[in-house]
């Protein structure tokens, strides 16, 4: 019977992983990586880390290259982002229709496009604060963690390329080697975001004591609620007025 792959990646390098090829370098530089138990800097990645969302500007390439109906494909992903941004995303039809370009051609072709989106859509959405952001908790000893709603195969890389090691990300599920346009497990959304963090905490066996958590979004509010040091980042207006009642810190990570 064919096997579901399981969310190894990041959860767990172990090398028998019956995870796709692709990312079995991230595995090598996730051990790379200097393990300590000071406090987590957990971040979110979009309009947090980068300065727009890498999920609807996946979309916005695809339709751009034509590899989708353009109108077809942008207006589906313009509804499911003003969705998001007002709180009401059903997260599982968003993740099928985001995943489904990748049963719908080779995945050499979807790698390659993907290169060329996070060299062409991606890299200009990293800003020199987010990076001494990340370089701070560095610098400090804190362990860096992403969890973000936007699926693995987009972010996975774009961690890595920000050089954070761990990942939490509705994770593509694979069968016999081929996407089947469905996630393993708990997507990291919303409240799914906690339940997700709470499993990766016992997997490796660290606690959220003096846990920093960075967000724009009303939607993670759940796991703001829960850290030591929530902290928004150019928040959306739900957001603000939780932090301006609240006294958390608000900042901003854009290269004004």
């Amino acid at each position: 019977m064919p096997m579901s792959v399981s969310p190894c990646l990041f959860l767990t390098c172990d090398p028998g992983c019956p995870f796709i090829i692709e990312y079995g370098s991230l595995c090598n530089f996730r051990q790379s990586v200097r393990e300590n138990r000071l406090a987590l800097a957990i971040f979110d990645l979009d309009h947090t880390l980068l300065s727009d969302d890498s999920d609807h500007a996946w979309g916005q390439y695809l339709a751009d290259r034509e590899l989708v109906d353009p109108a077809v494909h942008q207006h589906r992903n313009d509804h499911f982002y003003e969705q998001y941004k007002a709180g009401t995303l059903d997260i599982h039809a968003y993740l099928r229709f985001a995943l489904q370009p990748l049963l719908d051609y080779p995945l050499q072709h979807m790698l390659a496009e993907r290169e060329r989106f996070l060299a062409e859509r991606i890299e200009p959405l990293i800003s020199q604060k987010s990076r001494d952001l990340i370089q701070k908790h560095r610098d400090q000893g804190d362990h860096l963690l992403i969890i973000t709603a936007t699926n693995g195969f987009i972010t996975y890389p774009i961690a890595e390329r920000l050089g954070i090691a761990d990942i939490i990300a509705p994770h593509p599920e694979v069968i016999d080697g081929q996407y089947t346009g469905e996630i393993v497990g708990v997507p990291s959304f919303q409240d799914g975001k906690v339940t997700r963090l709470n499993a990766w905490l016992e997997e490796h066996q660290q606690s959220m004591d003096g846990a920093w958590f960075y967000s724009d979004s009303r939607n993670d509010l759940p796991l703001l609620r829960l850290v030591d040091h929530p902290v928004a980042v150019n928040p959306d207006s739900t957001l603000e007025a939780e932090a301006r009642q609240y006294g958390w810190p608000i900042i901003s990570l854009r290269d004004d």
